[in-house]
């Protein structure tokens, strides 16, 4: 089943390039998706909006971790000295906060998570956007992205597709 579909890949190649000898030049271009996503100003406006809305539950989660472990440490400096009921108190108290701290910290990775999928779909549809835009303004043929083994620097538009970012910032 892959083979044929190599060779239907291939005959498909061959005949484009066959027509496009035949029309005149074909202009093929290459995007590295990738590094656009990474080094657009898109990217690291997204990555401080992620940081501003997510720090102050970060702080809450990191205090609730200290409480718990100053509860930890007197347990065990404590625990020879404490009776039995305020030992038994002081090891509840510390169940009761590592199930609340666990809850919390799994909720903030869930919500952490679902946003920033949300600002990377955003981030996406906008590199999208822009390698079409400068495909159908610089006239090209074909322009591809993601599981390309090689590229010439000839062919490359990544740095273009990165400035029309940049401009749009």
């Amino acid at each position: 089943m892959k083979q044929k579909l190599l060779v239907g890949v291939a005959v498909c190649l061959f005949l484009l390039l066959q027509a496009g000898a035949w029309a005149g030049e074909i202009k093929i271009g290459f995007v590295n998706v990738a590094q656009v996503l990474q080094e657009s100003p898109q990217a690291e406006q997204a990555k401080k909006r992620l940081e501003q809305e997510f720090a102050p539950r970060d702080k809450r989660l990191v205090s609730q971790q200290k409480e718990l472990e100053k509860l930890q440490e007197k347990l065990n400096r404590d625990a020879a000295v404490m009776s039995e009921s305020e030992r038994g108190k002081l090891e509840r108290e510390i169940l009761a906060k590592q199930r609340d701290l666990k809850r919390a910290q799994d909720e903030f990775r869930e919500d952490f998570n679902i946003r920033r999928n949300e600002e990377l779909g955003k981030l996406q549809r906008e590199i999208f956007d822009a390698i079409k835009a400068l495909a159908q303004e610089e006239k090209y043929d074909l322009l591809l992205t993601d599981g390309v083994v090689y590229a010439s620097d000839q062919i490359d538009v990544t740095e273009k597709v990165q400035e029309r970012l940049r401009a749009q910032k």
